[in-house]
């Protein structure tokens, strides 16, 4: 298989990976517990706007954006571009996916609530594993994630804490100023933050491993 091959497999697995996390985000929001911290400005934008999260979410990805370059004090358009193309497709992934999971019931009990959030940490940590085993160009937020890493000299997990609770920080002022509530931020926010990195871990230990060998697999005979 050439090399043309491998990356086509890359690219599927990647947009598989940013279908399936936001098919998670979309049984997040819909269990109305809260989001995840990576999501909980794009929503809070929807709740106090009215505009759908795809839109909301390629505008909190644009923000991401301009805080690199910010925090970087340099613009490297290429690499904007290349990140703004990913924005858009994740965005136009988050309407249909909501609009999928909206036709299943409404999840009016508190137990179908809580099923629906703990569909919701599986489904994004495969979309995870997908989305990272592909290694392909980072989203804003993960790439912003990077670059408060490097510039405040942070060890990564700790980069990354940090950018979900401000992240967190700010839809919750958002929400409290616009709607008077916490709108996007609940129980589920911090459930999402602690578990989805457990079972996105577990997947990664059982998983990761043969899905890079099915994607490099005749790429490295073709060697």
């Amino acid at each position: 298989m050439t090399h043309r091959k491998v990356t086509t497999k890359q690219v599927i697995v990647y947009l598989l990976g940013l279908f399936f996390l936001s098919l998670g985000v979309s049984f997040s929001i819909e269990a109305g517990l809260g989001v995840s911290p990576v999501s909980s400005l794009a929503y809070a934008f929807t709740l106090t706007s009215g505009l759908s999260i795809g839109i909301t979410t390629v505008i909190a990805n644009v923000l991401f954006i301009i805080c690199q370059a910010v925090l970087r004090k340099r613009i490297d358009l290429k690499n904007f571009a290349l990140q703004l193309i990913i924005t858009f497709f994740f965005g136009f992934f988050m309407d249909a996916t909501l609009f999928i999971v909206q036709l299943l019931p409404t999840p009016e009990t508190m137990i179908l609530r809580w099923i629906y959030l703990i569909i919701s940490l599986f489904v994004v940590s495969f979309g995870l594993l997908n989305y990272f085993t592909a290694k392909l160009p980072l989203m804003p937020y993960d790439t912003l994630t990077f670059v408060v890493s490097e510039r405040f000299k942070l060890e990564f997990s700790k980069a990354k804490i940090s950018s979900d609770l401000i992240n967190v920080l700010v839809a919750a002022v958002t929400c409290l100023i616009f709607i008077q509530s916490f709108g996007s931020i609940g129980v589920g926010t911090i459930v999402a933050a602690y578990f989805i990195g457990k079972v996105l871990g577990w997947m990664m230990a059982h998983f990761q491993q043969p899905l890079q060998q099915w994607v490099h697999k005749d790429g490295n005979l073709a060697n």
